[in-house]
């Protein structure tokens, strides 16, 4: 950059250097103006606007001219030789408003836009480790509370809280991406410096704790945990929420991944824990149904109950299919059976997708129609592969569905989609892996050794978690965690627990979060069907279960079915895994429908 250049800052206090020397920008309400204009460099911001912000929406009759004042003055301070009726190049009169021009390489919050979208693009494209770098280059810009130096009710506005959330957003996003990476180490000093910003951000708070533990640094976790719910019940009176409950309960088992601080690197071959493709066993049969089904353009579906292994499939089937999709590969998680989350709405699905398709900010459109629009044109000449994961209904991926020829789309839902297969969409149900691949994915997280000392255990846990890979995940997530425990005794404990859920408590969440989207009378049929003596269910045996009339009830055994919470092996005949059995006797013995986890 030359020695004379231009660099702005809002991201911390309000200054302008040129080269070495920094301005003086005068009056804190002529400060406040140059700020608002960075807010929004590169677009015209209207009087009325300027007027609303500096003045709180009580604008004297005299504050057009003070800003006509405040901005010749900065006019002269940006550009000293500029003759007086020169309009010059920096500060600019426009039609109703004021413009700042400022290029990306002068401005931090304009570097930190740009760095937070490349983070977006490459997280959206599953490049977490490149996601992390951008976002934790993009936070290096926040150097203290936004915009100090201003009058503190011009802070206060909605124009500069709004930035104040788009800095923890990206914090949020830094946190997600280094723990997904395994890189925890390289976004704990941005994430330490965005919460002392703001000290009971409880989301952040729970990355923080996470991140923490994932250095290696427990104690200091469960530390930072306690300061936060002291400072919540002291200061607002109230509990931690769910996530950081949750963040604090993942430290106090263990279970957070190891990251570089501790010497473990995400990348499989390396000595930490492998990444999820390098776990991914079998489902050769499946990963060949699943080519030949995606032969063309068009849309596959991945269906299956909770757990069973939908989104892995995808993962692996994705990474293994990538040179045939030149133009690269889109992600999306839909949150459509997320525990404690909303799905994600379609319009926001599709700015992830613009984002990473490279459509900046200022180019972005407001609704849905128009984001739809541009992003089946952007496709529409290329050859890429959409993913889009955990998808909670039609509905949602309609406009989410690219309509190129060379595009193909890859769904995976708990719901069978009956209107997307009717519409072209190619099903594919994942059932539970074969015994032996069971076996190997076990013996591939807990270490081989393990299982052989004592397969008679081995052979005990696998028929107790019924082969659901989420399930065996659960359990070899303990032994992990625990290398000295031995498997007879987590047989034991299921063995003891059979017919609950108390010994794989951490699935509860994710099967429940199918049961909370059934209509009422589904979640009681559902209920009902625990107590049903053997397979093969049949509307008549559910309806002698519920006094439903048989049509009422084979209604509602096709929506269960639909949900994948029923397997239906013959027309009309069905049957109920073990854990969702399980799950429904648990949740027949509390007698009420229990609110959402």
């Amino acid at each position: 950059m030359p020695a004379d250049a231009i660099r702005f800052q809002v991201l911390g206090p309000v200054r302008v250097r040129r080269g070495e020397e920094e301005l003086d920008l005068g009056f804190p309400q002529q400060r406040a103006l140059l700020a608002l204009l960075l807010l929004h460099a590169g677009r015209t911001v209207p009087t009325a606007e300027i007027l609303d912000t500096l003045w709180a929406g009580r604008p004297p009759a005299s504050a057009p001219n003070v800003v006509r004042r405040y901005a010749a003055a900065l006019r002269r301070l940006l550009e000293p030789g500029l003759p007086p009726r020169d309009p010059g190049s920096r500060l600019l009169r426009r039609t109703g408003g004021y413009l700042l021009v400022a290029e990306p390489d002068e401005a931090d919050l304009l570097r930190f836009r740009e760095l937070t979208r490349q983070g977006k693009r490459a997280a959206a494209t599953g490049r977490a480790e490149t996601a992390a770098r951008r976002f934790t280059r993009a936070l290096g810009e926040w150097r203290g509370p936004l915009a100090m130096g201003i009058p503190e009710p011009v802070r206060a506005h909605v124009r500069f809280t709004a930035v104040h959330r788009e800095l923890l957003d990206t914090a949020r996003l830094a946190a997600d991406a280094a723990l997904l990476s395994g890189h925890a180490d390289r976004v704990l000093p941005a994430l330490r410096e965005a919460v002392a910003h703001e000290p009971l951000d409880e989301p952040l708070h729970a990355r923080l704790v996470l991140a923490l533990a994932a250095c290696g640094l427990q104690a200091e976790a469960l530390r930072t945990y306690d300061d936060i719910r002291r400072r919540l019940a002291t200061d607002l009176s109230l509990t931690p929420g769910p996530e950081l409950t949750a963040a604090h309960a993942r430290v106090l088992r263990q279970e957070v991944r190891r990251s570089g601080a501790a010497g473990h690197g995400g990348s499989p071959g390396e000595s930490g824990p492998p990444s999820p493709l390098g776990l991914f066993v079998g489902r050769e049969d499946e990963s060949r149904r699943l080519s030949e089904l995606a032969r063309g353009s068009g849309v596959v579906l991945v269906g299956g109950m909770p757990g069973v292994g939908k989104s892995a499939l995808a993962a692996r089937w994705a990474h293994q299919a990538a040179a045939r999709y030149p133009d690269g590969r889109l992600h999306v998680n839909l949150r459509g059976s997320e525990p404690g989350r909303p799905a994600l709405e379609p319009v926001d699905a599709l700015g992830e997708l613009l984002t990473a398709l490279g459509v900046s900010a200022r180019r972005m459109p407001d609704g849905p129609a128009a984001r739809a629009g541009l992003y089946r044109t952007l496709l529409a000449e290329r050859r890429a592969l959409v993913v889009l994961d955990d998808a909670l209904g039609t509905e949602q991926l309609r406009p989410l569905l690219p309509a190129a020829p060379g595009c193909l789309t890859l769904v995976t839902s708990r719901n069978a989609l009956p209107g997307l297969v009717a519409a072209g969409a190619r099903p594919l149900r994942l059932e539970p892996p074969s015994a032996e691949d069971a076996h190997t994915i076990l013996a591939r997280r807990t270490g081989p050794g393990r299982i052989a000392a004592e397969p008679t255990a081995a052979a005990e846990i696998l028929a107790h978690c019924d082969r659901l890979p989420l399930a065996l995940t659960v359990v070899a997530a303990r032994l992990t965690r625990h290398p000295h425990l031995p498997l007879a005794a987590v047989a034991a404990e299921l063995r003891a627990a059979h017919g609950s859920l108390d010994a794989l408590s951490a699935l509860r969440p994710a099967l429940l979060a199918s049961y909370h989207r059934l209509p009422d009378d589904g979640a009681r049929l559902f209920r009902a069907l625990s107590r049903h003596p053997a397979p093969p269910i049949t509307a008549a045996t559910a309806a002698a279960l519920t006094g439903l009339p048989s049509r009422t009830t084979r209604l509602l055994l096709g929506r269960l079915a639909e949900a994948h919470l029923l397997a239906e092996p013959a027309p009309g005949r069905y049957t109920l895994h073990d854990l969702l059995r399980a799950l429904a006797a648990e949740l027949t013995r509390t007698g009420e429908h229990p609110p959402p986890y």
